[in-house]
């Protein structure tokens, strides 16, 4: 029987920023309903490797394979099958929180949207907040609604760069909570994170990143 390919497989993996190495021969691997935790310091390039991930940045050396294929961002099945969150969103002034989602549910095929946006506005706790307009949102309320634009989609890797900002300690338990019912779920999860709790609670493996000299 052949063995099926990991989820996700970064092998060689070498990153520079002005011809100055960044990542450095990077190798790590991530099977389904699993997570690897991203740590070290700021500076180390956890940012950069997720980056690599989701094809945003181009690597100087190595491969980044989901489901065995190498990964490219314009790829449907990328689209399809990897949901991040890495930088702050920039949401529509105009939309509402349920707006927001809405669109996404939809532009991503999701046969009953609506039921799909109210269960998730209710599990990131913002169904109270459901007609308000981003701008009326305290920090983590806008925190957690960028966390629901990744989980509103369709996702078998799931990327998340320090998803635990500006949660309270409240958020960070439910964050843990849902991203174990992520891989229960046989969803794949890489994530980058100074909370020692939040790594303990959801990553099966930790990568360990030091700024290069």
């Amino acid at each position: 029987m052949t063995k099926a390919a990991p989820r996700l497989a970064v092998t060689g993996l070498r990153h520079l920023y002005a011809d100055r190495p960044v990542i450095e021969d990077l190798t790590f691997s991530l099977a389904a309903g699993r997570a690897v935790a991203l740590v070290g310091p700021n500076g180390a390039g956890k940012t950069t490797v997720l980056r690599c991930i989701v094809g945003a940045h181009e690597p100087a050396a190595g491969t980044i394979l989901l489901d065995g294929v190498p990964i490219d961002e314009r790829a449907e099945t990328v689209r399809r099958d990897v949901a991040a969150l890495l930088d702050d969103l920039d949401f529509f002034p105009d939309l509402t929180a349920a707006e927001h989602l809405d669109l996404l549910a939809r532009a991503h095929g999701n046969p009953e949207p609506e039921d799909l946006v109210d269960t998730l506005l209710d599990d990131v706790g913002l169904l109270p907040a459901a007609d308000q307009l981003p701008g009326s949102l305290s920090s983590g309320q806008r925190r957690r609604l960028a966390l629901a634009t990744a989980l509103v989609r369709p996702r078998k890797l799931l990327v998340l760069d320090e998803p635990e900002q500006r949660l309270d300690t409240a958020g960070v338990a439910w964050l843990a909570e849902r991203l174990v019912a992520e891989k229960k779920a046989g969803t794949s999860v890489v994530f980058a994170s100074h909370d020692p709790a939040l790594v303990q609670a959801v990553a099966d493996a930790r990568v360990e990143l030091t700024p290069l000299p």
